[in-house]
């Protein structure tokens, strides 16, 4: 949980003060991440201590372990990333390796990609695959090595600084922007200790006051070598629990920062919410869940019983994924937030979501020249969306359900697009995928019993209308074939129902011989 405030009223000597501490910390951290960064995979608990010790000299205990939590953060979020390129490098390499082994023209099948289209392009391919497989020897001696890159204040200011005119800043601008990106006033929060921080300390009033380092101590205006600022904050969105929190002297991470454009000071209040309670899986199906279907551009829900029959209309939730990272965010949590205000107001227990990950389905190797498909993958956010979905949840009571993908959007288009489309409402693919994605969480089958026969027919009413129970094996996609007449028009095993998906692989069919299941799997609540 993050929230803001803007520090108004600063006078002169609150802002000399701000960017003295900024810069003094912002050398140490700078310091600290590259010490960090030779120590390599040698790091070990003695060069941690040693290291908070050399800056607690030149500031004091809890900045140290700010700043030294602060490098290990970054350390490790650079090292997930240079693992995953040269995951992404490897799966280039193998798919450049396959296509080349084809013959000129052959096309693919079965998920797997034909040969190039001619000669020229397998020839460029050749060339590309010699350079990829540079790169790929030279990530993973980084990567074996304990190697990382990393810029401390951004990489897109790191390479804006020699592209001044396209980025349409003068280098008086890029400088002060970098200088405040490097800036460290960043401060952890501490249980038991007065308003839940002793290093940033605000109150309830809205009053701040930093604890200086022991360099700057000459500028404090408070006993104790505290500087106490002019300006106050209030939260207006969630004050109240942060009141909660700091009145009950539990930790709460504060961070100044300064907007170079705007010229304003920001003070953000974090805290993280633990021993949250875990609902069992048929606790949260009792009341129905609300499917919802990732897109590029918006989030497809519709609402389900508890025996999987969609509610109501189905909703859609538009958001716009262009622009600077702060408002693609803000346009994820405007869209999450209309989202779970439907589903309260609906009653319903949970949010059933696919368990996408699309990190090995952008590369231009493996769907080659559809460089709007692989936009379009790109820019659905399954990673941010389903991290933002689950804290947002947790804060609301709503649990989080996810599903395995697979072949959704296909039948869920093949049997509920068509039934739930009427005179006056267009029931669009995306919406049928979301019944889809909550029949599954809810452990129905995806398919819809078909209507039952006329009473002049031989079997009757009755037997296509009961809902198989969700531990049945087998109860998604079509029918099998029953031998015998069905009806008196159409012989056995000739009728549109007489298919048999077991060659699907789905989970619980019989073609599958592995010994593990999947089920749904609640995230969080």
């Amino acid at each position: 949980m993050t929230i803001r405030d803007r520090l108004k009223g600063l006078t002169i000597e609150d802002e000399e003060v701000l960017r003295a501490v900024g810069a003094h910390m912002g050398r140490l951290a700078s310091r600290d991440l590259a010490r960090r960064v030779r120590d390599g995979l040698e790091h070990s608990a003695g060069t941690w201590a040693a290291r908070k010790r050399d800056l607690t000299a030149e500031s004091s205990s809890r900045w140290a372990g700010s700043v030294t939590a602060n490098t290990h953060d970054q350390w490790g979020l650079s090292r997930r990333a240079q693992h995953a390129h040269l995951r992404s490098l490897d799966a280039g390499i193998h798919t450049i390796r396959h296509r080349l082994s084809l013959p000129t023209g052959e096309k693919g099948g079965r998920g797997r990609p034909g040969g190039y289209r001619s000669k020229r392009e397998w020839f460029t391919k050749s060339r590309r695959l010699a350079v990829l497989e540079g790169r790929f020897e030279r990530v993973r001696a980084e990567w074996e090595a304990g190697r990382v890159s990393v810029a401390r204040g951004g990489r897109r200011l790191f390479h804006q600084r020699h592209h001044l005119a396209a980025a349409g800043r003068t280098a008086d601008q890029w400088r002060a922007e970098w200088e405040a990106a490097r800036w460290f006033l960043t401060a952890d929060g501490e249980s038991g200790k007065r308003f839940g921080n002793e290093t940033i300390r605000v109150a309830p009033g809205g009053e701040i006051s930093i604890k200086l380092p022991a360099p700057l101590a000459g500028l404090a205006n408070a006993p104790r070598g505290r500087y106490v600022l002019a300006a106050k904050v209030a939260f207006p969105h969630r004050g109240d629990e942060w009141r909660d929190r700091i009145t009950g002297n539990r930790a709460v991470a504060y961070r100044i920062h300064l907007d170079v454009v705007r010229g304003r000071w920001y003070l953000d209040a974090s805290w993280k919410r633990k021993g949250l309670s875990l609902v069992p899986l048929h606790a949260l199906r009792a009341g129905g869940v609300v499917g919802v279907d990732m897109n590029a551009d918006h989030l497809a829900a519709w609402q389900l019983d508890s025996h999987g029959n969609p509610m109501s209309a189905p909703r859609r939730f538009d958001y716009d994924l262009t622009g600077t990272a702060g408002h693609r965010d803000a346009q994820l949590r405007h869209a999450l937030t209309r989202l779970l205000r439907w589903a309260e107001a609906a009653g319903v227990q949970a949010v059933a979501i696919e368990d996408l990950d699309f990190t090995d389905s952008t590369t231009r190797e493996k769907h080659g020249r559809r460089k709007r498909f692989r936009q379009l993958v790109s820019g659905i956010p399954t990673g941010k969306l389903r991290a933002r979905l689950v804290s947002m949840c947790a804060e609301v009571g709503i649990g989080v359900i996810a599903v395995d993908p697979a072949y959704t959007s296909r039948w869920g288009a093949e049997h509920w697009q068509k039934p739930l489309t009427g005179r006056k409402r267009q029931t669009s693919r995306h919406a049928a995928a979301a019944v889809a994605i909550g029949r599954r969480a809810l452990g129905h089958r995806i398919r819809r019993r078909a209507v039952p026969p006329r009473d002049d027919q031989s079997d009757r009413r009755g037997h296509r209308t009961t809902q198989a129970p969700s531990g049945t094996r087998g109860r998604e996609g079509h029918r099998p074939r029953i031998p015998g007449p069905r009806t008196r028009s159409v012989r056995a095993g000739h009728g549109p129902n007489a298919v048999d998906q077991d060659t699907q692989h789905r989970s619980g069919r019989p073609a599958e011989h592995e010994t593990w299941q999947q089920d749904s799997l609640p995230l969080s609540l």
